[in-house]
C-alpha cells in the first residue's frame, strides 16, 4: 500500500518523521496528531484438511497451475478461529470442523502478518466466485511455495513426520528448505531511524 500523502482528518500534507523508532508519516497541524502507523494486516491461512487430503485453491486473477491456502482478512469483531472458518465457509462451502494454530507468519512483501490454522473441514465444495478451481493433493505429496503461506504448509506437514519439499514457482525446481532460523539480532537494526525510511 502507498503511504498517505494527505491526512485523512483534516486534509494537510503529512510529513516524514522519526516516531517511536521509525519514519512515519504524521500530521503536524495543531490539533490534529493523526499518525499512519502502517501496521501490517493479519490476513488467517488455512490450511484445510478434506477427506484426507490438502485442499488448495486458484484465485481466479492468478496464473492457471498457481494454487495456495484459503486466505482472507480477519474483520473486526471476531476471533482469528471464527475468521478463518468464516473465511472456509464463504470461500469453499465448507464447514470447519476444527482449527488449531499452526503459526504466525510475515509476508513483508504485502505488509501482511499471516495467521495460519489448520482446519478439518466437511461438507460439499461450492466454490466462490473469487475462485476458479480447487485441487486435494495428499500430504506427502505436497510440494511447497517459498513464501507466505508456504512456510505454514512446511511447519504443519514437519510436525506430522511428512516430508518438506520447496519448488521455486518461477522455475518449477525443487529447492533447499528456505526457511531462515530465528535471528533475534536483525530486530536490533529495524529500530534504526535508517533503516526502511522511504
Amino acid at each position: 500500500m502507498q503511504p498517505y500523502r494527505f491526512c485523512p482528518r483534516c486534509g494537510a500534507e503529512l510529513e516524514h518523521l522519526p516516531m517511536s523508532g521509525r519514519f512515519r508519516h504524521a500530521c503536524v497541524r495543531d490539533g490534529c496528531g493523526f499518525v499512519h502507523w502502517d501496521n501490517p494486516l493479519p490476513v488467517l491461512a488455512a490450511v484445510v484438511e478434506y477427506e484426507g487430503k490438502l485442499l488448495l485453491a486458484r484465485n481466479a486473477a492468478w496464473p492457471e497451475k498457481m494454487f495456495a491456502l484459503v486466505t482472507g482478512f480477519m474483520e473486526r469483531d471476531e476471533t482469528p478461529e471464527l475468521g478463518v472458518a468464516r473465511e472456509l465457509k464463504e470461500e469453499t462451502n465448507l464447514d470447519a470442523v476444527s482449527a488449531s494454530l499452526i503459526g504466525v507468519y510475515e509476508f513483508m512483501r504485502k505488509n501482511e502478518l499471516i495467521i495460519a490454522y489448520h482446519v478439518r473441514a466437511e461438507g460439499d465444495i461450492r466454490l466462490s466466485e473469487e475462485l476458479v478451481e480447487y485441487k486435494l493433493v495428499a500430504p506427502d505429496k505436497m510440494r511447497i511455495w517459498n513464501a507466505g503461506t508456504g512456510f505454514a504448509v512446511a511447519d504443519f506437514l514437519e510436525r506430522r513426520g511428512l516430508p518438506v519439499r520447496f519448488f521455486d514457482r518461477a522455475t518449477g525446481e525443487d529447492i533447499a528448505d528456505p526457511r531462515r532460523p530465528t535471528d533475534f539480532s536483525l530486530a536490533s537494526a529495524s529500530l534504526q531511524y535508517g533503516i526502511n525510511q522511504n
